[in-house]
């Protein structure tokens, strides 16, 4: 008897629709689950290192941006051909408008500054979440590797990519596009 190699084994593309479905079905963790070009994606095994990291970033935006312009592991949506197979739910968003203003998921158009915060994700965030985000024209995403202690600094979209990627150590300081004035240094938060 053969076996196909794990590459080769037919998978499930999820759509959006599919994927809030399960939660209307109330499938036990449904709501844990972040859709990826088709593919549904366990966010539940964030560790303290994550979560510690996300509490000191969120504080610093809110002191830079305000509580109302910050939002935490929100869906939002990304390119119109991407929307169908993605409804990405990042760490961190700052949006153009109060949260008051939402109604339903930020566009692209919307978000000033998207930060995904990265213990065991790091290959996604810098792989197929930069591809949806680029392709989405979201302006600025920063990916904060805790692992290697690095800010990977994402600006300028074009296509499936960003031209300007500058990484950046913990000890050094880092300004927003947004808030250029403000000041990002992960060692003194």
């Amino acid at each position: 008897m053969s076996t196909l190699p794990v590459s080769e084994i037919p998978r499930k593309i999820w759509t959006r629709e599919e994927a809030h479905a399960l939660v209307d079905l109330g499938f036990p963790n449904a709501e844990k689950l972040e859709l990826i070009e088709g593919e549904l994606i366990d966010r539940m095994g964030k560790k303290h290192l994550h979560n510690l990291w996300q509490t000191l970033i969120l504080e610093w935006l809110h002191q830079q941006f305000g509580p109302e312009f910050v939002q935490m592991e929100s869906s939002i949506y990304v390119s119109p051909d991407d929307n169908l197979l993605s409804e990405p739910e990042p760490d961190l968003i700052v949006t153009a408008h109060s949260i008051r203003d939402y109604r339903d998921n930020v566009t692209p158009s919307e978000i000033r500054l998207l930060i995904e915060v990265s213990d065991s994700s790091v290959s996604l965030d810098l792989g197929k979440k930069e591809g949806l985000y680029a392709r989405a024209a979201i302006p600025e995403y920063w990916v904060v590797d805790i692992p290697d202690r690095l800010v990977h600094v994402h600006r300028d979209p074009a296509q499936d990519h960003y031209t300007s990627i500058v990484k950046y150590a913990f000890a050094h300081d880092i300004a927003p596009i947004a808030k250029p004035d403000a000041v990002f240094c992960p060692d003194r938060l």
